[in-house]
């Protein structure tokens, strides 16, 4: 009898590709990821069904797009009651557990289900002395959350029985906002980081929802963002992140000879003599805080790595390391995720099985967060339930891509204008080469508003020979029949998984 593999499934929260080193972007250095990758496989196109933290979790964990899991926002939290890939895997022997960031909803309905085990940070949780829910109980645990995650992971690899199965989905907070790198790692990367070719993007000849997105590092990073010092005061001191909300936003003023700020630990003052180097001081302050942070998840990634190998189990096993989306590291001129541009839309992807994926290997084929269920169970041996709207990748990984692999994803984002970054809602699909979206621009609203439905627009990119998604060509008539194209695959798409928006 062939022995089963141990799925090992480690999640980062907001970690974009450009942030980690085989992907060939040159900004931080991630020895232990690049391992996996450079002993296995690397995807490109690995695509998120709607770019935002608790929709993601629940397509990877149930196989199906959000319409039909019902997590549509950070506000819907999951039917714990409901199937899935966890408690497949468990009812055949797996042993299974869920360590770390959860974001699926709190209380007996939405805890985690289907794992032996679970250690779960409540909501976004902290970086330092976190709070976490242990299998329905509360506790406080000294440390830095992700060395906590990473001790627990191997606390319960180590209780194991090593006849049967396991299952470990360990899931970092980190890199998330606020980006709290651990003391350690606070004077990586001294010198300056390269600022993106758009990060001056001036969102001409784009939808209206990129240049009202409130999402840009010029003018909407706090204070608490930076890890800088908030003065006391009113609006002179920076706008509201949002009504009711006591944190502020670092001012952009056209004059900044006036401003200082001031960093929270070294108490060290910061002063500007143009715009210009107080924009290049956000940039800079805030990648190097994310890559710092990443530098933690990576000396993580390296642990576990080597347990696998102590215990001779690193044959057997599926090492998997991706995000719950993308991230904008200053693209467009943007931080945070939620559209379906690329920076957003592609998640890291990296995979290591030894005894079927060869090592050295990159993949360009399509694959979505909704097939990671299905695969998880086909390389388990499982039939594939038909609820799962996703396919099993297992195929494409192995180096055998099927005639009939569907080169196409689908995303699609509710959270209409919402308070803190304003993205619009939208919908659209992307293949090898093009992708169509249409801002339909409604949803999540809040209350008292009526945004919804106002100026709807479709943007069409042509990702080869505009790499950086800066002209929509919808309306060029070059690319007419490439429209009409792209939209029956939408059209299709949408009839297959059964979302209708309109509806």
């Amino acid at each position: 009898m062939v022995k089963r593999p141990n799925i090992l499934f480690i999640m980062a929260d907001d970690h974009a590709s450009k942030a980690i080193g085989c992907y060939g972007h040159g900004i931080n250095r991630t020895p232990n990821l690049d391992r996996i990758a450079a002993e296995g496989m690397r995807l490109n196109h690995c695509y998120v069904t709607n770019s935002i933290c608790t929709p993601s979790r629940a397509a990877i964990l149930t196989g199906t797009y959000n319409h039909v899991n019902n997590v549509t926002t950070l506000d819907t939290p999951i039917n714990g009651r409901g199937p899935n890939v966890a408690k497949h895997l468990r009812a055949t022997g797996y042993q299974t557990a869920l360590i770390g960031k959860w974001h699926l909803g709190e209380g007996k309905a939405h805890e985690p289900s289907g794992f032996d085990f679970w250690s779960v940070l409540p909501g976004q949780g902290e970086y330092f002395d976190p709070y976490m829910i242990e299998m329905g109980r509360e506790i406080e645990v000294p440390g830095y959350a992700t060395d906590i995650i990473t001790d627990k992971s191997l606390d319960w690899l180590k209780s194991c029985d090593p006849d049967k199965p396991f299952f470990l989905m360990c899931h970092h907070k980190a890199p998330h906002r606020e980006w709290e790198p651990h003391p350690k790692n606070r004077g990586l990367y001294p010198d300056d980081i390269k600022v993106p070719e758009s990060f001056d993007d001036d969102y001409r000849n784009r939808a209206r929802a990129a240049a009202e997105a409130k999402m840009r590092i010029k003018d909407d990073m706090k204070y608490i963002d930076l890890g800088l010092v908030q003065p006391e005061g009113g609006a002179e001191v920076g706008e509201r992140v949002k009504p009711g909300d006591s944190n502020r936003k670092i001012p952009n003023p056209d004059d900044v000879t006036a401003m200082r700020l001031i960093d929270r630990d070294t108490g060290e003052i910061f002063s500007f003599a143009t715009r210009q180097e107080l924009h290049h001081f956000k940039y800079q302050r805030y990648l190097k805080r994310y890559l710092r942070t990443i530098q933690s998840v990576d000396e993580s990634v390296g642990r576990l790595l080597d347990w696998l190998d102590e215990t001779g189990q690193a044959d057997n096993t599926i090492v998997i390391y991706t995000s719950d989306q993308g991230f904008f590291l200053g693209e467009h001129g943007w931080f945070d995720k939620r559209f379906m541009y690329e920076e957003s839309f592609q998640m890291p992807f990296l995979i290591r099985y030894p005894a079927a994926i060869p090592a050295g290997r990159i993949c360009d084929d399509i694959i979505c967060n909704v097939d990671f269920a299905p695969t998880f169970l086909d390389f388990a041996g499982q039939v594939i339930p038909n609820y799962m709207q996703g396919r099993s990748a297992r195929q494409v990984l192995e180096g055998n891509t099927p005639a009939d692999w569907p080169q196409i994803a689908y995303h699609r984002y509710w959270m209409h204008r919402d308070p803190d970054h304003n993205a619009y809602s939208h919908y659209g699909v992307r293949d090898q080469r093009y992708k169509l979206i249409y801002w339909y621009n409604e949803g999540y609203e809040l209350p008292g508003t009526n945004h919804g439905g106002e100026d709807r627009e479709w943007e069409l990119f042509d990702c080869e020979n505009d790499p950086l998604e800066l002209f929509n060509v919808i309306g060029d008539p070059a690319y007419a029949d490439i429209r009409l194209t792209l939209l029956a695959q939408l059209d299709a798409k949408m009839a297959e998984i059964g979302d209708d928006p309109e509806h």
